[in-house]
């Protein structure tokens, strides 16, 4: 079965950095580009990064500099590194394929106070 596990979120002040961890299985995760979606209060999710299975990354240009997606084929796992935190960034982050997604998993929440 798929699983897509996400982790590492929390309360974080402005300025601040968190680094989320998405733990996956039941895929072939190596041979995917995969990415980090995210969801904020009453708004629709949005595309955050993305990486290509070789390694090839992307960012919304509200992130760019900041943020930086990773991946670790040997473990089947996606990171995202966040630095410099603004509150706009407060979201549920969710982990899945950057195109054909999975159904979705539980996400990990990032809250950022100014």
């Amino acid at each position: 079965q798929v699983q897509l596990v996400e982790s590492g979120g929390g309360l974080v002040q402005a300025g601040g950095s968190l680094k989320l961890s998405c733990a996956t299985s039941g895929i072939n995760f190596r041979l995917y580009p995969m990415a980090w979606y995210r969801q904020a209060p009453g708004q629709g999710r949005e595309l955050v990064a993305d990486i290509s299975s070789g390694g090839t990354t992307k960012y919304q240009d509200s992130v760019k500099g900041r943020f930086t997606i990773s991946r670790d084929n040997a473990m089947n796992m996606l990171f995202l590194q966040m630095n410099s935190l603004k509150p706009e960034d407060t979201a549920v982050y969710y982990c899945n394929r950057r195109q054909f997604t999975y159904p979705w998993g539980q996400g990990t929440q990032v809250i950022v106070s100014s």
